[in-house]
């Protein structure tokens, strides 16, 4: 391999890594996830829960304005490009070259969906009337299960379903 074909090479790895950093997600989609915030389940919530309450309502305050399969569509576009010019410019065969394109364009569409997904998504307020009478609205991506009229313990910015 000579210099250009390895410099492109740690350009494309490069930004494949930057495209799955991005496509990950800092809290879990519902329930309790076991992450380093998540909050301790209660099995049978206290009445002096000093952050449980109640739903009071739920309002959607954004949402997607492209297609839901918009980022796999452009994700595969950019994915099959990238892998055939990369493997043309390594001294790939036309046969290597096309394989290289399949391949980045089904990477590239993965990539581009889980990036959309976590780009677009609804975003929701959740308003909740405490147990001691104070009222809070806490904004998240996703509800986990949580309706109104629903019991829920607002913990590090976020309602979670009791």
């Amino acid at each position: 391999m000579n210099t250009q074909s390895l410099r492109l090479l740690g350009v494309a790895t490069a930004a494949t890594l930057a495209l799955a950093g991005c496509a990950t997600s800092g809290y879990s989609s519902g329930g309790y996830g076991g992450g380093y915030n998540s909050p301790q389940p209660s099995y049978g919530a206290p009445a002096n829960c000093y952050d449980c309450g109640t739903v009071t309502r739920i309002e959607q305050i954004s949402g997607s304005a492209a297609p839901s399969k918009t980022g796999a569509v452009l994700g595969g576009i950019v994915g099959a490009v990238a892998g055939h010019e990369i493997s043309s410019h390594t001294g790939g065969s036309k046969g290597n070259q096309n394989v290289a394109a399949v391949a980045g364009a089904v990477g590239g569409a993965i990539a581009g969906n889980a990036i959309q997904k976590n780009v677009s998504g609804a975003r929701f307020n959740v308003y909740v009337r405490m147990n001691d009478g104070r009222t809070t609205v806490v904004t998240q991506n996703d509800l986990g299960g949580i309706r109104e009229g629903g019991y829920v313990r607002v913990y590090n910015g976020r309602a979670w379903a009791q």
